[in-house]
């Protein structure tokens, strides 16, 4: 039997051969970002009260405002983490993935997946965000 960190490389792994066109097209261009900003509010506003979502909450959150960030020029991303982030909220906000969302108990599971093994990947750029972030208030 695999263990949850396979099953979550291999979401991560097909999630990846599925969007990353998507997100590197979406990342390299600032209204496809701002549009992807506002479908994440929106999805966030729709699925936050579900419970399994709240353990990726925090980490789609800290995406948005590393994007926000990136996309004023106050902070830069690199274009590696950029592209990771895009497509682990793309996933996020397409309905249509491979555990379609609309499944109960399942359906976020393979979103989280993603997001939470996009955040694992990412983690020392966040990191460094979350440290410029403290500095700016």
């Amino acid at each position: 039997m695999a263990s949850l960190r396979e099953k979550t490389v291999d979401f991560f792994g097909k999630a990846k051969i599925l969007y990353l066109e998507k997100a590197n097209q979406i990342a390299g261009e600032d209204s496809k970002l701002q549009k992807l900003l506002k479908n994440v509010g929106e999805r966030l506003n729709a699925v936050s009260q579900n419970p399994k979502v709240q353990t990726a909450l925090e980490p789609i959150l800290i995406f948005k405002r590393m994007i926000q960030a990136h996309r004023s020029g106050k902070f830069k991303v690199s274009s590696k983490t950029l592209g990771l982030i895009v497509l682990g909220l793309v996933y996020f906000v397409t309905p249509i993935d491979i555990i379609p969302d609309f499944m109960p108990i399942l359906g976020f599971t393979d979103d989280l997946s993603v997001i939470l093994a996009v955040f694992n990947s990412v983690k020392h750029e966040v990191q460094d965000f979350l440290n410029w972030e403290k500095t700016q208030a």
